[in-house]
C-alpha cells in the first residue's frame, strides 16, 4: 500500500476536511501543518487519478467544523487572559466524546492503524497554542507555564464565548532571607491550640463566648514573620493570597540576624508577576516596622519552594547560657575543645517529643566557641549540621543528648536567650540562578 491508497480511502469516507485527512498522516514529512498536508495528498490523489480536483464541499464529520475555528479559539483566549501578567503559557484542550469516536471511525473505515497520526487534542492544542503565543507575545512552557487556557470545545457551539476557556493561573514566587528582630515571634500564624483558631469556647450557658487561652484572637501570637512580610507581596502582585515557606524556622523566643534565613512566598493567582523586588524589599522592611526585615529578594521558580524546604543546611547560633553552679575559663575551654568538631547523639527532645517522631539523630557539631561573663554565664557560638538541637547540646536534656557541655562540665546549664546568625546551604547556596527568574 502507498500513502496515496491510504489518503484515497480515508477521502471516501469524506467529506473530511484537510486537516483531519493531513492528521491520519501527521507523521509523514515535516515542516507542514495537517491541512498543508491534507491538501497535498487530496492534490496528489486527483493528480494520479486524473480526476477533476475538488475540495470538500460539505462540513466535514470528523471534527464538525472545529478545525477551521483555530483562529477564533486563539482569540478568545488571549481574551480570556486579558488583564493577567504572564510570560509562558500552555494550551489544553477538551475533546468531545463523539470528535473522539469519529476519529477512531474514520481510521477503522480507510483500515489504518488505531494510532495512525496524531489525535485531534494534539493538533487543537498545538494549532490554538501558538497563535495564542502570537497573539500575547509570550512564550509556550509544557513544564509549568505561568497560565494554563482549557478550551472545552463544543462543535453546537456557533459562537465561542470566553466561558468556553478555564483559565488556570499559577502562583508567582518570591525568594529573600528575612531577619527576625523581635523575641516572642513565631515564623507562621500560630492558631490557638485550645479553641481551633476559632477564638471561642463553650459558655456555661451553653452558648459560646471568646476563649480564654488566646483572648478570643484565635492565635497563641499577635503577629507572625509571616504576617509581617506577606501582604505588601500579595498586594503588588495582586494576588488572592500569600503563602509563607521558610527554610527551617527557629524557636518562637529566639532572633534571626546577621544573613537571615532563606524563604519563599508564594503568591496564589497573581494579575501581576513582574514587580521591582529592591522596591518591595523597602515596601516589606517599613511595613514590618523594625520587628522583622528583608533582604536579598528576587523572583523565584516554583522549584524554590521545595529547594528552601529540602536542602541540607547548616546553621549558626549565638546564646547566652546559664550554669547552676560556677565554672572556671580553663574548665569551659576544656569542653568545649572536646566538643568542636564532635558528632553528638540526640533523643527528640522534651520540649518537642509531644509533636515529633521519638528518634535518635546523629548530629555533628562543625564549630564550638566561647567566653565565660561571669562564675555562672557564659557567651556561645556553634556552628553545626542542621537538625542539631543546640539548646540540648547545652543542656544534655536530662541524658537525651550525649555529650553535652552541661555533661561535660559537670554542672546544670541552661540556654537563656538564643539567636541565629546564620542558615547556609551545606554543599551549595539557596540562591541557585537556576532556580530564580528575571524581572522583565
Amino acid at each position: 500500500m502507498t500513502i496515496l491508497a491510504d489518503a484515497r480511502r480515508v477521502i471516501e469516507n469524506g467529506p473530511v476536511c484537510e486537516a483531519c485527512l493531513g492528521r491520519c498522516f501527521a507523521d509523514r514529512s515535516f515542516g507542514l501543518t495537517n491541512r498543508e498536508r491534507g491538501s497535498a495528498l487530496r492534490v496528489a490523489v486527483a493528480l494520479e487519478d486524473d480526476d477533476p480536483y475538488e475540495e470538500p464541499g460539505a462540513e466535514c464529520w470528523v471534527c464538525e467544523g472545529e478545525s477551521r475555528r483555530f483562529d477564533a479559539w486563539a482569540q478568545t483566549v488571549a481574551d480570556a487572559l486579558e488583564g493577567w501578567s504572564f510570560d509562558t503559557y500552555q494550551v489544553g484542550t477538551r475533546t468531545p466524546p463523539l470528535v473522539e469516536e469519529n476519529e477512531v471511525l474514520l481510521r477503522e473505515s480507510a483500515g489504518l492503524p488505531e494510532d495512525a497520526g496524531e489525535l485531534f487534542k494534539s493538533e487543537f492544542n498545538r494549532e490554538v497554542g501558538k497563535r495564542v503565543g502570537r497573539l500575547t507575545d509570550t512564550e509556550v512552557d509544557f513544564e509549568r507555564p505561568d497560565v494554563l487556557a482549557l478550551l472545552n470545545v463544543d462543535p453546537e457551539r456557533e459562537e465561542i464565548s470566553e466561558h468556553a476557556v478555564e483559565v488556570q493561573v499559577n502562583s508567582a514566587f518570591v525568594y529573600g532571607r528575612y531577619r527576625k528582630l523581635e523575641r516572642d515571634i513565631p515564623q507562621t500564624e500560630w492558631p490557638c491550640r485550645e479553641c481551633g483558631g476559632s477564638g471561642k469556647q463553650l459558655a456555661s450557658d451553653g452558648g459560646e463566648e471568646p476563649c480564654e487561652y488566646c483572648g478570643g484572637s484565635g492565635y497563641l501570637y499577635d503577629e507572625s514573620v509571616e504576617e509581617l512580610t506577606t501582604p505588601p507581596v500579595r498586594e503588588a502582585m495582586d494576588g488572592e493570597e500569600a503563602l509563607f515557606h521558610g527554610a527551617g524556622r527557629e524557636d518562637v523566643d529566639a532572633l534571626m540576624l546577621d544573613t537571615g534565613r532563606p524563604f519563599v512566598i508564594e503568591v496564589k493567582q497573581p494579575r501581576v508577576r513582574s514587580v521591582d523586588t529592591d522596591a518591595l524589599e523597602a515596601e516589606i522592611n517599613e511595613f514590618a516596622d523594625g520587628k522583622a526585615e528583608v533582604t536579598d529578594l528576587a523572583l523565584a521558580t516554583h522549584e524554590m519552594v521545595e529547594r528552601v524546604k529540602e536542602l541540607d543546611a547548616s546553621k549558626t547560633y549565638r546564646m547566652d547560657v546559664a550554669f547552676d553552679d560556677d565554672v572556671t575559663e580553663p574548665a569551659l575551654e576544656e569542653a568545649l575543645a572536646e566538643l568542636d568538631g564532635t558528632t553528638v547523639e540526640q533523643d527528640t527532645p522534651n520540649r518537642v517529643d509531644h509533636r515529633r517522631a521519638s528518634k535518635t539523630r546523629t548530629r555533628t557539631v562543625y564549630d564550638i566557641s566561647g567566653d565565660l561573663e561571669g562564675p555562672r554565664r557564659a557567651e556561645l557560638r556553634i556552628h553545626g549540621e542542621g537538625g542539631l538541637y543546640v539548646k540540648e547540646l547545652v543542656s544534655g536534656d536530662e541524658g537525651r543528648t550525649t555529650p553535652s557541655l552541661a555533661g561535660l562540665l559537670g554542672v546544670g546549664a541552661e540556654v537563656t536567650a538564643l539567636d541565629v546568625l546564620a542558615v547556609e546551604g551545606e554543599d551549595e547556596p539557596f540562591a541557585d540562578p537556576e532556580y530564580l527568574r528575571e524581572a522583565i
